[in-house]
């Protein structure tokens, strides 16, 4: 059809040989008119070349946050067997800085071609993405981002929106009087927490943009440890008798459910992150009022096929892919379903 060699079509489909501009200009021209889409099934088949990706996330528990990250990238990585793509797992402490660095160290030795990141501690993961530059080795992050270290893609929500939304949304219940506790799992300082200040920003912004100035508390629970949880909970509610609303910065708002539950104490409104099955069961039960979800399976999936596209398909990456910010209630949320 470009009255040329095969060739040489084969030279400008795959950018390599010399090719002269005429040549080149006849070839796309005939691709551009028949909308040509190489056959991507095909390419992986011929390629003899292997590759691998890693993925560094934390330990999970079956049906909690990480488990559903993991079966989104389990998802993509099944796809992608048959282009010669080996998937794996590396896992740390969310807690712990030493179990961080070990696992980094560990994913470094396995030479990996590309690498997914939930990313941490900051300074940690600063000189990590520095190392990888170095490497040569892509990298996607997931579930946070962390500007200036330049990823090849971010995936997940914009975890400081997502804390402003999550202030718009409570205080509407908000009037005069009523106090807001703030449910942390960790000191507002702690380096290993930059998505729940992320998301605190974003909160206590929209706050300020409103002028709206409540009592505030900062209960820190144990994030593990229900009977703590309960203690602590306890002891705030003997010392203050005030109307309440609360808002918990990750997925373990069921420890909130649980202790209202059992307790038979009130909250004027109650809101918290993520579609577990347990914060699910408390929020159909009107325990909890509202949960913010950010389609952790897709964020898995996506991140993997991202990596893909770079490393086996050589397609151009764009820089950030934002998920929804999903607002369910008891309303609305048998309707919810998450596709991968």
């Amino acid at each position: 059809m470009a009255g040329v060699s095969a060739g040489t079509v084969d030279r400008v489909m795959h950018n390599r040989g010399e090719v002269s501009e005429a040549s080149r200009a006849k070839v796309q021209k005939i691709l551009d008119e028949i909308n040509y889409q190489p056959n991507m099934f095909a390419i992986g088949l011929a390629a003899k070349k292997k590759y691998s990706i890693y993925c560094l996330i934390p330990y999970y528990k079956e049906n909690d946050y990480w488990y559903s990250v993991a079966e989104g990238i389990k998802k993509a990585a099944s796809e992608l067997k048959a282009f010669n793509v080996n998937t794996d797992f590396i896992f740390y402490n969310h807690s712990s800085r030493e179990s961080y660095i070990k696992a980094q160290q560990e994913l470094i030795e396995k030479q990996p071609d590309a690498i997914l990141l939930a990313p941490n501690f900051k300074d940690e993961t600063i000189r990590f993405c520095t190392s990888l530059h170095k490497m040569n080795i892509p990298f996607a992050l997931i579930d946070v981002n962390l500007e200036g270290v330049n990823a090849l893609k971010y995936i997940g929500q914009d975890s400081y929106q997502s804390g402003y939304i999550a202030a718009k949304i409570l205080m509407r219940e908000y009037s005069e009087g009523k106090e807001l506790m703030l449910f942390l799992s960790n000191f507002r300082e702690n380096p290993a927490e930059f998505q729940m200040q992320r998301r605190l920003e974003g909160f206590m912004r929209y706050l300020k943009e409103h002028h709206i100035t409540p009592r505030i508390h900062e209960v820190i629970l144990d994030r593990d440890n229900q009977e703590v949880t309960t203690a602590t909970l306890d002891e705030f509610f003997k010392s203050h008798k005030g109307t309440y609303l609360g808002a918990v910065f990750n997925s373990r708002i069921y420890q909130i459910g649980k202790y209202l539950k059992e307790s038979g104490r009130r909250m004027e409104g109650v809101l918290g992150y993520d579609l577990l099955p347990q914060n699910v069961e408390f929020l159909k039960a009107g325990v909890i009022n509202f949960l913010i979800g950010q389609r952790p399976g897709l964020q898995g999936y996506c991140a993997v096929k991202t990596l893909a596209d770079k490393i086996v398909f050589k397609r151009e990456i764009e820089p950030v892919k934002y998920m929804p910010i999903d607002i369910l209630m008891k309303e609305n949320i048998d309707y919810y379903f998450e596709l991968i």
